[in-house]
Order: structure tokens, then C-alpha cells, then sequence
């Protein structure tokens, strides 16, 4: 029985790659088989499949037979997917405990004196580019608002607004409290998600959407090159710019006009 596109999909979104996938539902198919044997069913190059069959092994998906030929065994779905679960959370706790404990060392300080002494010889152009996906941009976002010193002013959707509020409200509101000023412009209709940001920053309404734009004590911006009505969060696309002169020439001018016009 060949499985469906969605069966093929599903253990794509898991983490298993063509011939994985091939070469694991063969292997149900079969029950047991040797590497040859998979290898012709699933249509996988020979020569690929002995890689193949230890992955899906480190994986939790196949189980070795020590025979002669060595032979491969299919886990039950469910238990190779409880089993596949259990691993990626191992594997997950060890690489956050790596990071913290490097965090927590000299590592990261020369990493940082390494940073710092190449940011010295980058001219402000080279610290501009764009990003894509909304996943990406909001990481960017989080991390400029963490950074912010005195001023952040953000100029966006009603929609925009309303994401502002559920990913990035508690750090705006903790970096409020620390003294840096926050000013928003939104076309919002919504008075929930409004007064919530009208107790950490002064907000003002606009009739109409103007766009999307984060300012950054007057020397970063992110600013919006899609319309998030008419565009997939995956293909949403921002620019991003480290540079006085950028900022001063296309967003704080943008800004401050609506900030004079809104009410």
C-alpha cells in the first residue's frame, strides 16, 4: 500500500526527509527487511539507504536486527512517534543547558570582544537589509525593543496593533516601566487592545492605515515593505536599517507628520 501525499506531508513536517520517508513506510509495509531489500521497495538508491536506515534508527523509527544480514524492523507508528517526541525533548533540555551554561561563561565575553571590535570597521550601510517571514520580523522587533535606551516610536495596522499586543506587549511594558518613552500610531478600532498600550505609551488613532514602522531611539527602524491584509505571515517582508541617516530620511518624517495629524 503506497501512503498518501498528506501521510508523506505529516512526516515531512516532523523532521524526515524524502528518503526517510520512503524508506520508513516501505518499511511498515514489510515488516522486516535488509537495507537491499527497503532500499528497492522505497526506490532509494542502495548506496543511500544504510545511512538512511541508521538515521531513522538514532530517530526512533526503525529498530536493528543483529543477524546476518543485518535486517530492519518498522516501531509501531504511535510508539515511534511517543519514542521520536521523547527524543527531541531530550535533545532539546541539553542544547537550552549548553546554552545557558555557555551564557554563563568566558566564552560568550570573547565572543562579545570579537563582535564589538568587527563593529567598529562596518560602515552603517552594511547594517541594513531585509528580513523575511513574520516570525523573523517580530524576533528582530523583540530583540531592538530589548535594546531600546530612551525612545521607541511604532507606527502600524489595526492588525499590526493587535500583534503588538499578544507577542510583544509584556516586554513594551517592562521596558516602559524602565523609563524609555513609547509613542503608537494605529488606525485600531479595537478599545481593549488601545487602552491596555494607552496605560504604558501614548497612543493617538488614525482614520486610515499608514503602515508599519518601529523606531528605535532615533537610530534603528524596521519598516514594513508588504501589507499584512494581503500577505501570507511567511511571505511578510520588512527592512531593517541600523543607521541615523535612514531613519532621519524616510521614517522619523513619515512618522511625525501622522503623529501632528492624529487625534
Amino acid at each position: 500500500m503506497v501512503a498518501s501525499t498528506e501521510v508523506f506531508d505529516a512526516l515531512k513536517s516532523i523532521g524526515l526527509n524524502l528518503y526517510e520517508r520512503k524508506i520508513f513506510v516501505a518499511l511498515l509495509a514489510r515488516g522486516v527487511a535488509t537495507a537491499a531489500e527497503v532500499s528497492e521497495i522505497a526506490g532509494v538508491p542502495r548506496s543511500r539507504s544504510y545511512d538512511i536506515l541508521e538515521s531513522l534508527s538514532d530517530k526512533g523509527f526503525v529498530m536493528v536486527q543483529p543477524s546476518k544480514p543485518i535486517k530492519y524492523v518498522a516501531l509501531e507508528p504511535k510508539e515511534a512517534l511517543e519514542k521520536t517526541k521523547q527524543n527531541l525533548e531530550k535533545n532539546h533540555k541539553e542544547m537550552v543547558d549548553r546554552i545557558e551554561k555557555m551564557k554563563n561563561s568566558p566564552i560568550v565575553d570573547e565572543l562579545q570582544g570579537i563582535y564589538g571590535r568587527g563593529l567598529n570597521l562596518v560602515e552603517p550601510t552594511e547594517m541594513t537589509g531585509t528580513l523575511k517571514g513574520r516570525y523573523i520580523i517580530d524576533r528582530q522587533l523583540r530583540s531592538a525593543f530589548k535594546a531600546a535606551k530612551s525612545q521607541i516610536d511604532i507606527l502600524t495596522t489595526e492588525q499590526g496593533l493587535s500583534d503588538l499586543y499578544s507577542k510583544h506587549f509584556r516586554v513594551l511594558k517592562k521596558i516602559a516601566r524602565s523609563g524609555v518613552k513609547l509613542r503608537i500610531l494605529s488606525n485600531t478600532s479595537d478599545n481593549t487592545v488601545a487602552n491596555a498600550f494607552g496605560e504604558i505609551a501614548e497612543l493617538k488613532r488614525l482614520a486610515e492605515p499608514a503602515g508599519r514602522v518601529a523606531i528605535i531611539d532615533g537610530q534603528s527602524m524596521l519598516m514594513s515593505l508588504t501589507d499584512d491584509k494581503d500577505v501570507h505571515e511567511t511571505q511578510d517582508i520588512a527592512l531593517w536599517a541600523t543607521s541615523e541617516h535612514a531613519v532621519n530620511s524616510m521614517a522619523n518624517p513619515l512618522f511625525t507628520q501622522l503623529w501632528g495629524k492624529a487625534k
